[in-house]
């Protein structure tokens, strides 16, 4: 079973395009990607682990952090870069999404959503941070720094000068089209520079 946010990635990018995957973990998506679309791609991961596993999959990945590697790619390289479920885990994220609107032509990222309307009944009403489906994590060993609405990247990208051309938004495995910022669990948006 393929995961909505990936049917909806790969939906968006046109067939035979360069990807490149920030965060791609174990390749699952950029395989998807070389099956389905036709795409030549490549990811950037932290973990070890992940990294032996794309490589034994035949997925081209190198080892490395978001925050930094960048630089050994040309600018508008990639028509597609994609940060999914992976932008609130990282340190600097302006820096990161300048790079990626720098190497790539388009940016994808996918985010959880931290408002979502059960999140919210957890934190008023147990006084505790919110454990979902989709936020899995507790406190402790959760590996996201960055705890943000849908509604705060919106602000975000205005605040920095990125166009939003595209945003979808879902809720257990659908898409939702109205009050996004409290029935979706994640969003997914195409960015570029304005």
């Amino acid at each position: 079973m393929i995961p909505i946010d990936y049917t909806i990635i790969a939906d968006i990018i046109e067939p035979g395009s360069k990807v490149l995957d920030l965060g791609c973990g174990d390749g699952d998506l950029l395989a998807l990607l070389k099956e389905k679309k036709g795409c030549r791609g490549t990811g950037i991961e932290i973990d070890n682990k992940a990294v032996v596993k794309c490589l034994e999959r035949g997925v081209s990945v190198a080892q490395g952090n978001i925050n930094g590697d960048l630089g050994v790619y040309d600018d508008k390289r990639f028509d597609f870069v994609i940060l999914n479920e992976s932008l609130q885990q990282v340190l600097n994220i302006e820096q990161a999404l300048d790079e990626a609107l720098r190497v790539g032509k388009r940016v994808i990222v996918g985010v959880p959503n931290f408002c979502q309307w059960k999140a919210r009944l957890q934190v008023f009403f147990l006084g505790e941070m919110p454990v979902t489906r989709r936020l899995p994590f507790k406190w402790y060993n959760t590996p996201n720094l960055r705890f943000l609405s849908l509604r705060d990247f919106r602000h975000f990208c205005s605040d920095k000068g990125i166009t939003i051309e595209r945003a979808r938004y879902l809720a257990n495995g659908r898409e939702v089209f109205a009050c996004t910022n409290l029935l979706a669990d994640s969003g997914i948006f195409v960015l570029r520079h304005a």
